[in-house]
Parts: C-alpha cells; structure tokens; sequence
C-alpha cells in the first residue's frame, strides 16, 4: 500500500507539473513535458529518449524543460501508455506494442514473431512506412501519436536450460509479452507461454514459476536474466519494434512551432535509436559470453519453428484485417 500511495502522489505531482507548464498564467514560462523510461542512462531506449529531448531543444528553439523519470520510476511501459492516452503523467516514452493491443488489437503485429526476416528487411518495412494505418488506428483509438520507430535488437530465448532444438522446446514455460499473438505463436511451436510483468521475470525463474523468457540482448544485459537463466538459445524470432510515443491530449495543447519540432525530431531520434540498438545487440552477447555470464545455444531448427509458426501470424494477421500489409511486407526484397 506504502508503494501504491507514493507512486500516486508521483503520478499527481508530475501530471500538475505538465499542466501548468503548458496552459500556465505567464505566456513566457518554459513548457514543461514528462517522458518515462524502465531503464537506467546507459538503454537503448533511453538514450534514444535523451535524442528526442535533445533536438526537440534544438528545433524548437526556445526554452523547454524535459524531466525523464527512468529505472521504471513511474511503472512501466504498460502504464506509460495508459497515462500518454489519458493525457497525464507521461506526455512520450517507448512502449512496446504489446502494451497497445487494449486498444488496438493490430497494435501487437508491429513486431509479431517472424514477421520480418532479418535487419536489412525490418529497415526497409520501415524506410517504406508500412505500418503506417496501424499508427493510425493506434492515434485515433488510444489517444497516442507514434512519432518513430526505434528498436532493432534481435530477441532470443534465454532459459536455465539448453535448448537447441525444436524437441528442446517442447513444453518449455516460457514467459511471453501481454498480447495474444504472442501466446499463440510460442503454443504453436511447442512451448508453454505465460504472460507475466516484466519486472518479475527473474523471480519467476529463480523460483522455478517458469523456465525462461525471450528479449533482446539490452534486456538481457539491464535486468541480469543471464543470473538465472544463462543459456540462449539463437531462435533470433523477432527483431524490435519499439514506437517512440507521444500524447494526442499533450500535444494539443503545444505551439505549433514546438509541435513541428516533435513531428521533426520523432523519426530522426527512432533512426537514432536503431542505430545503436542494432550495432549493440551482437557486442553485447559477445560481452556477456566472453565474461562467462552467458551461454549461445545454437538453434538447429529455426526455419521448421517458422513453418509452425507462420500459419498462427497468417490468422492473426486475417482476424486483423491485416492480410494486405502482411503480403506487402513478406514481398519486400532485403
């Protein structure tokens, strides 16, 4: 109760601090805006925040002020996208699409499992605006811009035990993210999904609840999965998508010229931000192997774990009415 009473008291404080700075009494005083981010300095995704603050400030060209509450601060990604929707405490952040899938249920198809081949591929659905009508949807229905698309790490399977092999697979407890395409496609290959909050995924594998988890290798890194679960597997099942979100209700309320500095900076702090993330990924396994944290596992048998899968992506995608983006972006040439 102690915890709930003091995040609401934060809640309070910084979505008055937002407000005030933005409809306040004196013309003159700087805007204030709120970002969240779950991580430390040194994520991906915070320093692809930190980018967007940065040259919002420089393209804007006036006085602004960014407070970025960090190290989930503020809860997480999940709730951050609630509050961008609701118009308070959290004006941008990045959230996974998986927290969007309450109001959008297309919103989990941005970086659905084997949706994209590889990284030249994923760019190339980017540089083309594919997921263009799913922003759309996602703005009109939840109140939330997606001003860029950051991300760009490979997500793996790490686990307290090898598993190098479909057989391996098999019935693995294995924690997923809250939205069902994902449940449905690990059910497909054999596992047994669970969703549970991120923040709880250690203890979940230390006290045997489940027997891994799937990230990316900033994830792995941040929240020191390696502890209790060093052994991954390179089933390399989906690349990240991480939109960098802002507030339709927050944004209303801006100057023009600072609402085109946002439009502006938005995609160029995301390219930013899969810079990094896709140069880090592989150095940071290599790190973490060379320092004995963490085992590669190779996996022997990704394209029969795609063939199961693409049957379950190619129903979601039907029940979305997703079918032509899925053809559009299985013929683009990478």
């Amino acid at each position: 109760m102690h915890r709930r009473t003091l995040l609401g008291a934060t809640l309070g404080v910084a979505g008055g601090v937002t407000g005030f700075a933005i409809t306040g009494r004196a013309q003159a005083q700087a805007i204030t805006l709120n970002g969240a981010s779950q991580f430390n300095d040194e994520h991906a995704f915070t320093r692809c925040i930190a980018r967007f603050e940065e040259l919002v400030k420089q393209y804007y060209g006036k006085p602004i002020n960014f407070v970025l509450h960090k190290n989930s601060s503020l809860g997480l990604e999940k709730q951050y996208f609630e509050y961008m929707a609701q118009g308070r405490a959290v004006d941008y952040g990045i959230v996974s699409p998986a927290h969007m899938s309450t109001f959008s249920r297309a919103a989990p198809f941005i970086d659905a499992p084997f949706l994209f081949r590889d990284l030249p591929h994923w760019n190339k659905v980017l540089d083309q605006d594919m997921l263009k009508p799913i922003a759309e949807e996602i703005e009109k229905r939840a109140r939330v811009m997606l001003i860029g698309y950051a991300g760009g790490g490979v997500r793996n399977i790490f686990a307290s035990r090898p598993a190098g092999s479909l057989d391996a697979l098999r019935g693995m407890k294995v924690r997923v993210q809250g939205a069902p395409i994902w449940s449905r496609t690990f059910a497909a290959a054999g596992m047994s999904p669970t969703v549970i909050a991120y923040n709880e995924i250690y203890n979940a594998i230390q006290n045997g609840v489940i027997e891994a988890g799937e990230n990316e290798a900033a994830g792995v890194e941040q929240m020191r999965f390696y502890e209790v679960a060093p052994h991954l597997a390179m089933t390399q099942h989906a690349i990240t998508i991480r939109p960098l979100c802002f507030s339709v209700a927050t944004f209303a309320r801006l100057p023009a010229d600072l609402q085109a500095a946002i439009r502006r900076a938005g995609p160029e702090a995301a390219a930013y931000g899969r810079r990094i993330e896709a140069t880090e990924d592989g150095q940071k396994i290599a790190a973490l192997e060379a320092a004995g944290r963490l085992k590669r596992v190779p996996f022997a048998d990704r394209d029969a774990l795609q063939q199961k899968v693409a049957p379950v992506l190619a129903t979601y995608a039907r029940e979305i009415d997703a079918e032509s983006m899925l053809r559009r972006i299985a013929e683009v040439t990478s």
